[in-house]
């Protein structure tokens, strides 16, 4: 299976732009033979805002006018896509990553990680459980940016039956290693294929660092952006590998399985509840 991800530039509060892209994106990848497609977290909207009544007008139900939008387009291709958006339920607004195919709304899921920069400054905490969804045979978790600082976010997934991580994401200076070693760490340690697409461009003075990248589930990168120019990263993965955890590599003297050599009765010190309070940052809405 063919998967691709696009490294684009986002215009801040011009969706109906920033989802011609994704579109115009969607038909190249699909004529190179690609089923999923992954693009950068907030792909929609934008990230930079400066507030949240700012970033309100932007922020949109899933399923609503944007998932519609790419639904067209998956349809006509028969492929699936999955990017970065603002979602709003009620008067809360999440940071949000959907999977559409041609059928309309796979799945989404809500940021849980949320530093302290650009929109995640007033967005809330993801409230949902981390989950799967297919997309034809592929199984996806999808997290977003920050979230892949946090190891217990893919290995819940890897837990749940994911072939693939897909990470949106927005990096700015700063996350360099990042891009370089965490996603391969990521992939490896979970024995799953992970595909991590970041924007380029500059926003309200925050430029983004493009290295978007591709890695197998032996933490191999398979594909990677060296520019910080637009970019679109192809590799073929193979499900069955994702699904052996199991690896053998010399019967009997060597052999691994990252999801059943765990000890979780000892990891009871990663569950126990923290302050949200860091000395010297401001405290968020929620």
């Amino acid at each position: 299976m063919r998967i691709a991800g696009v490294q684009m530039d986002v215009v801040l509060q011009d969706p109906q732009r920033n989802l011609a892209r994704i579109a115009s994106g969607l038909t190249e990848t699909s004529r190179q033979g690609a089923e999923l497609t992954v693009f950068p977290e907030c792909a929609v909207p934008g990230y930079c805002f400066s507030s949240l009544e700012e970033a309100l007008p932007f922020a949109e139900t899933i399923p609503g006018p944007a998932t519609e939008s790419v639904t067209r387009v998956c349809r006509e291709l028969g492929n699936h896509a999955l990017f970065g958006m603002l979602e709003r339920d009620g008067s809360r607004v999440f940071n949000a990553a959907v999977l559409v195919g041609p059928t309309g709304v796979v799945g989404s899921y809500r940021k849980v990680h949320l530093p302290y920069l650009g929109i995640d400054m007033f967005t809330s905490y993801g409230d949902r459980p981390f989950a799967v969804h297919p997309a034809g045979d592929l199984r996806v978790g999808m997290l977003i940016c920050y979230d892949a600082a946090f190891p217990e976010a893919s290995r819940s997934l890897a837990l749940l039956g994911a072939d693939l991580i897909a990470l949106p994401t927005n990096w700015p200076p700063g996350a360099e290693c990042t891009a370089c070693s965490v996603i391969n760490a990521r992939a490896l340690e979970n024995a799953v294929y992970f595909i991590a697409v970041n924007r380029v461009g500059t926003e309200r003075g925050f430029p983004f660092i493009g290295m978007s990248k591709i890695c197998d589930t032996n933490g191999q990168t398979l594909a990677e952006s060296k520019t910080t120019s637009e970019d679109i990263l192809y590799a073929d993965i193979d499900l069955a590998r994702a699904r052996r955890k199991h690896i053998i590599r010399v019967p009997d003297k060597h052999e691994i399985d990252r999801l059943a050599d765990r000890r979780p009765e000892m990891y009871g010190l990663l569950t126990q509840p923290h302050s949200l309070a860091s000395p010297g940052r401001p405290v968020r809405p929620d």
